[in-house]
């Protein structure tokens, strides 16, 4: 009998170190609990935490974000996570996204969502159906949305065989993502399920509808806005701002990934595999060189130009494009006078300050405007004058006897991120000037649900160049660039429509050649970095693109700005 209590006791013990070992610790806060192991985050959100006011999308467990379909794994502490987080707003819009995907085939089955570009801090796409997209389409759809909202219908995350993913998407015809999922290299995919609606997506999901708070969707010839609150406003969504000529240029670029036929990554690979890519380049360096010999031809029609104004936002590919412009000049028959704006910075202890007391080289007064505005008048009047040399390792403006002149069939070409503002030319009226505004805008998406953000390509760009050409490495680059942003928001986006034209300066095929380089720096970028989901973020659209060797670029390319290599270099 003895013996009998003995060996229950010996295995009540073990049961219950058993259970014991199959709790986790966590800390939220201040408080802290304990949770069985494989719970379901979105259980521990639900069940210690008041309903938030601010849509809550992700959770943090020591510090490592998870979509809240994931299983609890190790003790530690927990945090939630809302949309005024970088990564948390990305996952609300692409949340957003499917149930607006969803709406769209629960009410026209037989159509082809395409989501594009961002646009007035929205997101534009089109709706292409045997009849033409109406303003009432766009009214159904978006009460369909919120119906599915109201519903708080979960999202689930699948892992399937490749090839029973793409048997899915043949039967729903989105040959795009069957494209794509041949290309991919792995034998498992992950799929979300929405209602009996399979999609793929590159980036964190939601775990329900009912997160989605506020959004809209508006009617936008030929398709639709979808708009959505910002991470320094997540209550209210961001004023609507028209922006025609930008809207022109997306267009333009649709036209020419057209006859490209490349409309998508599947179909870029496709190229690759099949031998076409050399094509490819130079068909898409070629409609680059007819758009800058056009904007030439309008500058040499209207008669009373005297100044060309480049500006736009970093990593655009200014300065290539700038001495491409001059060489179409002279087919005109125009001599190009350049003038660089770096020579006009005042010396360093008269530069302005920001907010946080640091120099705020990018405002528009760390330039000697008096002495910039006094220079143009003097060289309309055809004046020979003086161009100071900015010593950067000093921070002082030095003269050296440079002098140049305005010939009668001159054009002066100023390149700089403060063009197209009034300001910095305005003692010269504006008939004199044209205004050029250049950025890279891709139009080339992963597939039709997966957009490549329009900063995206800059970002790679500005990446490669610094870290071949600068001393940066990739996680300098990534640490900058929302000080960058903020630059260009205040600077450069708010005069973008002030532009006589546009220039598109992205290649379709350029993510091909920048991948590798890029790779390598996103690479070395470590878990404990603040940038570091941002670099799993390139990464995981850069690895879908196929290699291609940097020798198929011309040497006049914008991208050799990037890699090297231009005939243009000093």
């Amino acid at each position: 009998m003895n013996e009998l209590a003995t060996d229950l006791r010996y295995r009540n013990t073990n049961t219950l170190r058993s259970r014991e070992e199959n709790m986790l610790n966590l800390k939220l806060g201040c408080k802290s609990i304990k949770v069985k192991y494989n719970t379901i985050l979105y259980k521990i959100f639900k069940d210690n935490y008041e309903p938030p006011d601010i849509p809550t999308v992700l959770a943090k467990v020591n510090g490592e974000y998870f979509e809240f379909t994931s299983p609890l794994k190790e003790s530690g502490s927990f945090e939630i996570v809302d949309i005024r987080d970088a990564l948390g707003n990305k996952t609300y819009v692409r949340t957003l996204q499917f149930v607006l995907i969803k709406s769209v085939y629960d009410l026209f089955p037989e159509s082809k969502v395409t989501i594009e570009h961002s646009l007035s801090k929205g997101i534009f796409g089109e709706i292409h159906k045997d009849t033409p997209l109406l303003e009432k389409d766009i009214k159904k759809i978006k009460n369909r949305m919120k119906d599915i909202i109201k519903l708080d219908i979960p999202i689930r995350k699948i892992s399937m065989d490749r090839k029973e993913a793409i048997e899915i998407f043949k039967s729903y015809n989105m040959e795009d993502k069957v494209r794509l999922l041949n290309h991919v290299n792995t034998e498992e995919v992950k799929l979300y399920e929405l209602d009996g609606r399979y999609d793929y997506f590159y980036g964190s999901m939601a775990f329900s509808t009912g997160v989605l708070k506020t959004f809209d969707l508006m009617y936008y010839k030929p398709g639709f806005i979808l708009r959505y609150p910002v991470e320094s406003d997540p209550y209210h969504l961001p004023e609507f701002v028209e922006y025609r000529k930008l809207s022109k240029i997306f267009y333009e670029t649709e036209q020419w990934g057209n006859i490209l036929d490349v409309g998508d990554v599947g179909s870029l690979n496709n190229k690759v595999e099949n031998g076409e890519i050399v094509d490819i380049i130079r068909v898409a360096e070629a409609l680059h060189e007819k758009k800058i010999a056009n904007i030439a031809d309008m500058i040499n029609d209207r008669k009373e130009v005297k100044i060309a104004l480049i500006a736009g936002p970093t990593s655009s590919g200014k300065t290539t494009f700038a001495k491409r412009l001059a060489v179409q000049l002279r087919v005109n028959g125009i001599k190009p006078v350049p003038i660089s704006l770096d020579d006009y910075f005042v010396d360093r202890e008269h530069t302005p300050r920001d907010e946080n007391g640091n120099y705020d080289f990018e405002s528009i007064y760390s330039l000697d405007l008096e002495l910039f505005n006094y220079h143009l008048e003097a060289l309309m009047r055809g004046e020979e004058i003086e161009i100071p040399v900015f010593n950067f390792k000093k921070g002082a403006r030095e003269w050296v006897g440079r002098k140049i002149r305005l010939p009668d069939n001159g054009v002066i070409v100023i390149e700089g991120i403060h063009g197209l503002n009034e300001v910095l030319t305005q003692s010269i009226p504006r008939k004199y000037k044209f205004k050029i505004y250049i950025s890279a805008l891709t139009q080339l998406n992963v597939d039709d649900h997966n957009r490549i953000a329009t900063t995206d390509v800059r970002i790679i760009r500005r990446m490669v160049r610094d870290y071949l050409f600068r001393g940066y490495n990739g996680e300098d680059t990534l640490k900058m660039w929302p000080s960058v942003k903020r630059g260009e928001e205040k600077n450069i986006f708010v005069f973008q429509e002030n532009a006589d034209v546009m220039f598109n300066s992205t290649l379709v095929y350029e993510l091909c050649i920048l991948k590798n380089y890029a790779l390598e720096q996103l690479e070395k970028i470590k878990s404990s970095s603040p940038v570091y989901y941002e670099a799993l973020r390139l990464k995981s659209f850069l690895h879908f693109f196929k290699d291609v060797d940097k020798k198929f670029v011309p040497s006049n390319s914008i991208l050799r700005e990037f890699i090297g290599g231009s005939e243009f270099e000093d």
